[in-house]
């Protein structure tokens, strides 16, 4: 099979699509990155680039050792990956160490895989450990305003996860382990890649202040919902601060726990109490 018609390569493609119509990918902003099934792998094996020189990735994922992932490129517009994949995705393999990779197809035009790998590849080697394997997608987007809510609110886990749950009722059903949040720090890095996969220990959600979010799923549906659904959050919590810094009425502890038990999700007690 050719590697664009793959569902697994279609499914990306759409999903970088949506996220560009949604605004969250000015010029080359963001990154998505998928770990192939090993089916999926040998589907396309005989469409793959023969192997090349080895890459440092510049950290170290040994639980990664030997896979393939599908990502964006450096510097790639995510407007233009529908236009042109070939020039804006690159397939890479990972050695045997998780310490360095090879592109086996894509960035036709040069270039190399997106400058958040080593978080992405972080993220993807805490994910697949946590969740059996069954998590393979991490996204990066530039949330408009889960960016604008990190100037104004303490950059605190407990304080955007209690204040996001309380902007929709859906919020502590989808996303009830809550976010995590890194302050600023220059992304591209080891550094900032070791804070977010610590976070990632706890939570599917990190946000990076003044700079967007990371999320992590078991598909590319499921990610980009759960992305989708703390930015719509955030989007409604602006809009409130907007109106008037003090609510009327919310969603208060005890309507949290009715939901908890509705849905039957767990909600951690130190997010329900308000300072």
């Amino acid at each position: 099979m050719k590697v664009l018609e793959a569902k697994f390569v279609q499914d990306f493609i759409k999903m970088t699509d949506d996220a560009f119509r949604m605004n969250w990918h000015e010029r080359n902003g963001g990154n998505l990155s998928y770990r192939l099934k090993e089916e999926e792998v040998e589907l396309i094996r005989p469409r793959l680039n023969p192997p090349t020189e080895w890459v440092s990735i510049g950290t170290e994922v040994p639980g990664l050792s030997g896979e393939f992932f599908l990502v964006t490129g450096s510097g790639m517009y995510f407007r233009n990956i529908i236009v042109d994949p070939e020039v804006c995705l690159a397939i890479i393999e990972l050695d045997e160490k998780g310490e360095n990779y090879r592109i086996r197809w894509g960035l036709v035009e040069g270039g190399r895989p997106t400058s958040e790998l080593p978080t992405h590849l972080m993220n993807h080697e805490v994910k697949k450990r946590l969740t059996n394997g069954k998590h393979r997608v991490i996204y990066h987007a530039h949330t408009t305003n889960t960016i604008a809510l990190t100037f104004v609110l303490p950059l605190e886990d407990r304080v955007f996860t209690r204040e996001l749950w309380e902007m929709a009722t859906e919020c502590p059903v989808v996303f009830p382990d809550g976010v995590g949040v890194v302050g600023w720090m220059v992304p591209g890095g080891r550094e900032i890649a070791i804070e977010t996969a610590k976070l990632m220990e706890k939570y599917d959600v990190v946000i990076w202040a003044h700079h967007g979010m990371f999320c992590s799923g078991e598909t590319f549906d499921l990610t980009f919902g759960l992305l989708h659904t703390v930015e719509k959050s955030a989007e409604i919590l602006v809009k409130v601060l907007a109106i008037s810094p003090k609510k009327l009425q919310t969603i208060t502890e005890d309507n949290l726990r009715e939901v908890a038990g509705s849905f039957h999700v767990t909600l951690p007690e130190r997010f329900l109490y308000k300072k």
